[in-house]
């Protein structure tokens, strides 16, 4: 096993290690909670979904809560007992916010559930393999807590050559990883095997280990050996164990601002995170435990453990003579890049490697900040190569886009910064602050991005149905005009010419309407020119943008009265047109003779009669509530009929010379008929559609308005048509509902 070569990093501090407290004696346990507490996120990615119900009874490795997304990892009940409360719980977190947890109440008999072994992991498929850890729970347990399994399956165009085991445990006073490679080297060294062969065995496999950690290095030195493994030591110095710093310091590649390490083909897990994916391909348990360094000089005991996940952090501290009077703050992490709890019942959770509890004395009070002097100390420090100065200016001045022009997102919030810091200036703090709020409002102009998509897909829906709507309308104004021409040559009867000329004059006169529809589309062009010439103008002379934006709408807004004016225009032709064709019709049926009229009318009736008995006959056949109204209307229709038929007989008994009856008072309805819809047409022609819809409403409400009455009456008399006045009812309710909701969608 060759030594590889190692390169050097930017800047970097060297804090006071603090590490021999914690490692005087082997790795421990305590006993069991009363009570354990399993957040549902204990991950990078989407909170885990319970699937147990309180009361339910629960064995050591069951999942209690499943995976939600591909980012995601599922949780397991870390002893046997029984389910007690699924509730909002404090967690370990920054801004010290309650979470979704299950609550476990031990029965300390500490019961497996059924677990499935594999003796070689080479004889089961690389996907089996990968659900395996997936299923078993297993994150980054490091500190970041990303899901195991979606690391080991980059995309394929991301070949893998170097896979990297994290060993440096640069953070002071934490000591995890170390005792865990000096006992259970054999493992970690087998955690590193499998995930190579996840991986496609890449070429390069190494162990990263600081040179402050010998027992550690000799332990895992004699594991790897007659492996492909090689363990790669190099100087203290912190941050060596950032991800992309160990990158640089065993291999000497960068990874690019922005990226990821697979997109340079390299992979980097935890020591610890390694050893738990072994553990459950190998003997099927989850992550259930982790090892935590406990340490601080509150503490009468300091040492690290193996404890089980959920259990509270107060019953760790209280078995090791935790001192709260004695204790400046409680740290989840290291004193660089950990944070402060208020709250000692949260939960030892997977990424919880080192609970900090220093006296005052180890840790004093932090100094106030005073006046950034310029020194640059902090430009030195930082492992990323960033400007920490400048960031912190615009932080404090909220310019996020200039603090994503420094590449903020690239801040691995080390602390370096603000560990050398002459003026005491939390800078980590603000660097932390802004990420939030830079997140926060991605994540409203993401939202604020689909709002608008979604608004021009129903523009886009709109407008295509005003278009089909025009296409329609110009179709059955061309049939309209077709019918007029074929008409134009007939003679109209004095009367009803009469009735036209007098429906012209008393009500709306068509062509002063035209006229007057004519000028507004003339003056509304008129309009449309002038504010052109104008934005011209405004262009050639150099005009402000303010000034070209007004025009540009000012032209917009004479447009759209071009369009309005000429669809007014174009309704009030097609509305003359149907009158025209209505006049024609009424024009025929008065040149009928009376007989001829009467056997016309025979003919309707005898279609509607034969169509109103199939509808009989099928409710009848279906039992519908109908049948009764509808055999009322098929007497009727025979009656009419009959009735029809006598006046046919005798009107062709009667004697050839014998003159025909008048028909004074059918010419008198024909005429206030023609006029009443030549006055109708003219008024729709200039109203709008929303006016068109709202006047529909209003027919309809008194239409029903009087259907109900009717009904009401019909009750009260018990009539045997009170079935059809029912119908008539609803009918009109549905249609009133109908109308009203598109009144509502135009306005």
């Amino acid at each position: 096993m060759s030594a590889s070569q190692i390169f050097a990093i930017h800047g970097g501090v060297h804090p006071p290690e603090n590490k021999h407290q914690s490692t005087a004696e082997p790795i421990g346990t305590i006993p069991l909670a009363n009570e354990i507490v399993l957040p549902l996120s204990q991950h990078l990615g989407a909170p885990a979904t319970p699937i147990v119900a309180v009361g339910d009874r629960v064995l050591k490795g069951q999942i209690i809560a499943s995976a939600d997304g591909l980012i995601s990892a599922p949780v397991h009940a870390s002893t046997s007992g029984k389910v007690v409360a699924i509730e909002s719980h404090p967690i370990p977190h920054p801004s010290g916010v309650n979470g979704p947890c299950i609550v476990i109440e031990p029965d300390h008999e500490d019961r497996w559930a059924d677990l499935s072994p594999c003796e070689d992991y080479r004889q089961i498929s690389r996907e089996e393999c990968l659900a395996r850890i997936r299923n078993g729970g297993v994150a980054g347990m490091g500190g970041a807590g990303f899901p195991a399994a979606v690391k080991l399956n980059p995309r394929a165009n991301q070949p893998i050559d170097t896979l990297i085991l994290n060993g440096t445990e640069c953070e002071p006073y934490i000591t995890a990883d170390d005792m865990l490679m000096r006992e259970k080297a054999d493992e970690v060294v087998a955690g590193a095997l499998l995930l190579a062969h996840l991986l496609g065995d890449p070429a390069n496999i190494l162990i990263g280990i600081e040179d402050n950690k010998p027992e550690a290095i000799d332990a895992m030195r004699k594991a790897t050996e007659g492996t492909s493994a090689n363990v790669v030591v190099f100087p203290t110095k912190y941050p060596s164990g950032g991800e992309k710093q160990l990158i640089e310091i065993v291999t000497g590649r960068q990874v690019p601002s922005g990226a990821l390490p697979a997109n340079i083909g390299i992979v980097v897990q935890n020591v610890g995170t390694a050893r738990a994916a072994w553990r459950a391909v190998r003997y099927g348990e989850p992550l259930i435990s982790r090892i935590t360094t406990v340490v601080g000089r509150s503490l009468a005991q300091q040492r690290n453990i193996e404890v089980p996940l959920g259990t509270p952090i107060v019953h760790v501290l209280k078995h090791h003579g935790w001192n709260p009077e004695a204790c400046a703050r409680l740290i989840i992490g290291g004193p660089m890049m950990g944070f402060t709890m208020e709250n000692a019942l949260a939960p030892v959770v997977k990424t919880t490697n080192c609970l900090l509890a220093p006296s005052h004395e180890e840790m004093p009070a932090q100094p106030p900040a005073q006046a950034c002097i310029r020194c640059g100390m902090c430009a030195q420090a930082c492992p990323a190569s960033l400007l920490p100065q400048q960031m912190f200016w615009y932080a404090q001045s909220e310019d996020f886009d200039k603090l994503k022009e420094h590449n903020l997102f690239d801040c691995i919030e080390c602390g370096a910064c603000s560990y050398v810091c002459p003026s005491s200036i939390p800078l980590v703090q603000y660097y932390r602050a802004s990420k939030g709020e830079i997140r926060r409002l991605d994540k409203e102009k993401e939202k604020s991005d689909r709002s608008r998509l979604r608004f021009e897909a129903r523009k886009e829906r709109i407008a295509q149905m005003e278009a089909e709507k025009e296409a329609k309308r110009l179709a059955r104004k061309a049939a309209a005009e077709a019918a007029k021409k074929a008409t134009a040559e007939k003679t109209t009867p004095p009367l009803v010419a009469d009735a036209v000329t007098e429906s012209k004059t008393t009500a709306v006169d068509p062509n002063k309407e035209l006229a007057k529809l004519e000028r507004a589309l003339s003056s509304a062009k008129s309009r449309v020119e002038r504010a052109q010439n104008a934005l011209d103008a405004a262009k050639a002379e150099g005009a402000d943008q303010s000034r070209e934006d007004s025009l540009s709408a000012r032209l917009k807004q004479a447009e759209q009265k071009v369009q309005e004016a000429q669809q007014k225009l174009d309704g009030f032709s097609s509305s003359q047109t149907t009158v025209d064709t209505t006049a024609t019709a009424v024009t025929q049926k008065l040149a009928l003779s009376p007989t001829a009229q009467l056997e016309k009318s025979i003919s309707s009736i005898e279609k509607r009669l034969q169509t109103a008995r199939e509808k009989h006959r099928d409710a009848v056949a279906t039992g519908s509530a109908s049948a009764a109204a509808l055999k009322l209307g098929v007497e009727k229709l025979e009656q009419k009929l009959e009735t029809s038929r006598a006046e046919l007989a005798q009107l062709q008994q009667a004697p050839a010379d014998e003159p025909a009856p008048a028909k004074t008072n059918e010419q008198d309805a024909a005429q206030a008929a023609i006029a009443k819809a030549k006055a109708r047409a003219a008024e729709q022609a200039v109203m709008s559609d929303e006016e068109k819809h709202a006047a529909q409403v209003k027919s309809l409400q008194t239409r029903l308005t009087k259907a109900r009455a009717r009904l009401a009456k019909a009750q009260q008399e018990n009539d045997e048509n009170l079935d059809a006045f029912a119908t008539s009812v609803a009918k009109l309710e549905q249609k009133l509902e109908q109308a009203t909701a598109e009144l509502s969608s135009n306005e």
